[in-house]
């Protein structure tokens, strides 16, 4: 492993003065060009033909220090190395790629911790030009653009088609089922008639109800649904339209967002229902699409 240096890439110390090295300001030269020219840290990194210090392999952090480092704008101690007009354009190319690339509004981040591909499971990829696709290599790409607007737009209209018609999510469940199988009945009619015939002890016949009440309880099947169904009743109950999409709602109400290849857009809600949002292509024209007059459908 190399030592760190002690003095910024570019430079040297020749009889106790700091002034430049040849081949590394060249490099620093073409760090800058490069980054104007379109390429990415690592792609410059990968490329850096002189070592950034003992041995020390070159990495994206390095060329950022590079890019960032006010000292080849000359000083007293450090020789001019770049002119403040190429250093300032770097930096704001860098700094409006940094902004791009991190402003995702709210809304957005909570939809795509949410949204998932319909065929392959995996989260989707959102592109720098607000399109969502899935990238999983055993997959395939979507058939249509999706845009923010688009997903965000099916979401908020499925929101307001349970506000507005709360019946859609309501389903039939009871908390608790309890429907005997093989095993229960064998044990049971085991159980009578040892109690009938006397073969088996007290404490015989007292191990083996204990066996049965606890296959009966391993078969009793419990559901939340209900519990679920009347939470999301209370947190649609008199809402208004949403102009909006409504984070805490959204947070609230939905599990889990599906786009399937043909961009048709599902929820399912917490207690297992699916609204549908379908955007049904038209041919009257020969091309484009349409919304149907009630797209959403449970």
């Amino acid at each position: 492993m190399g030592k760190n240096r002690t003095i910024p890439f570019g430079y040297m110390m020749q009889n106790g003065i700091i002034t430049t090295n040849p081949a590394e300001v060249l490099a620093v030269l073409t760090i800058f060009s490069e980054y104007m020219a379109g390429k990415s840290l690592n792609s410059i990194a990968k490329n850096m033909g002189v070592p950034y210090s003992d041995n020390m392999v070159w990495n994206k952090n390095m060329v950022k220090r590079v890019l960032e480092n006010e000292k080849y704008l000359g000083t007293e101690t450090y020789p001019q190395l770049i002119s403040e007009e190429v250093f300032r354009a770097v930096n704001e190319r860098k700094s409006a790629k940094a902004t791009s690339l991190c402003i995702v509004s709210d809304e957005l981040q909570e939809i795509r911790s949410l949204t998932v591909c319909k065929e392959c499971s995996k989260r989707l990829f959102r592109t720098k030009a607000e399109l969502w696709d899935c990238r999983n290599n055993s997959c395939n790409p979507f058939l249509f653009k999706l845009t923010d607007e688009m997903l965000t737009g099916a979401i908020l209209n499925i929101l307001n088609t349970v506000i507005s018609n709360p019946v859609l999510i309501e389903v039939k469940a009871t908390v608790s089922e309890y429907i005997p199988n093989s095993e229960i009945r064998c044990k049971q009619a085991e159980i009578n008639r040892a109690i009938d015939n006397g073969t088996k002890s007290a404490e015989e016949i007292r191990n083996d109800i204990i066996r049965l009440a606890e296959l009966k309880y391993k078969n009793c099947k419990y559901s939340d649904v209900p519990q679920k169904t009347e939470l999301l009743k209370s947190l649609l109950k008199n809402r208004i339209q949403l102009n909006t999409l409504d984070i805490g709602l959204l947070r609230s109400c939905i599990k889990r967002i599906t786009v399937s290849h043909s961009c048709v857009i599902e929820a399912e809600f917490i207690n297992g229902v699916i609204i549908r949002n379908e955007t049904e292509r038209s041919y009257d024209n020969g091309s484009g699409s349409k919304c149907k007059d009630n797209p959403c459908k449970a």
